[in-house]
C-alpha cells in the first residue's frame, strides 16, 4: 500500500508546485507584502503536506487502520492550526493577509484535486487477499 502512495504524493506536490508558481506570479500585483505573504502561505502549505505524507507513511508500516488514523488526526491537526495561523495572520502588517489566505485555499485546492484524480486512476486493491487458503 506504500508503495501506491508516493507516486500518488509526488504528481500531487508537482501540481501543487506549479499552482504555487502561478500564485507566487500573481500576489506581484500586490507588491513585496503580497509576496511575502504568498511565500509564507506556500511554506505553510508544503509543510502541512509534508508532514501528512510522514504520517501516512509512518502510519502505513503498523496497518491500514494506523494510515487511517494518521490521516484523521493529521486532518484536525492541521485545520485547527491553519485557524490559528489566520486569526493571528488578520491584523498582520508585514505581509498580505489577503495573498496568505487565497494562496493557502488554492494549494489546498490544488493539492487535493490532484490526489483525488491520481488516486482514481491507481489501480489499487482496497482488500488485501491472503494466499493462506
Amino acid at each position: 500500500m506504500l508503495a501506491n502512495i508516493a507516486p500518488m504524493a509526488r504528481r500531487s506536490a508537482l501540481m501543487t508546485a506549479a499552482a504555487a508558481a502561478v500564485m507566487l506570479a500573481v500576489s506581484v500585483t500586490a507588491g513585496v507584502k503580497g509576496v511575502l505573504g504568498a511565500v509564507i502561505a506556500v511554506a505553510v502549505v508544503a509543510g502541512f503536506f509534508g508532514l501528512t505524507a510522514l504520517a501516512f507513511a509512518l502510519g502505513a508500516r503498523v496497518s491500514p487502520q494506523a494510515m487511517m488514523g494518521a490521516g484523521a488526526a493529521m486532518y484536525v491537526v492541521k485545520i485547527l492550526a491553519l485557524l490559528v495561523m489566520i486569526s493571528s495572520f488578520q491584523n498582520a502588517t508585514a505581509f498580505s493577509g489577503l495573498a496568505f489566505g487565497l494562496t493557502v485555499i488554492v494549494l489546498v485546492l490544488v493539492y487535493q484535486a490532484a490526489l483525488i484524480f491520481t488516486w482514481r486512476r491507481t489501480k489499487m486493491l482496497y482488500v488485501e487477499p491472503d494466499g493462506e487458503r
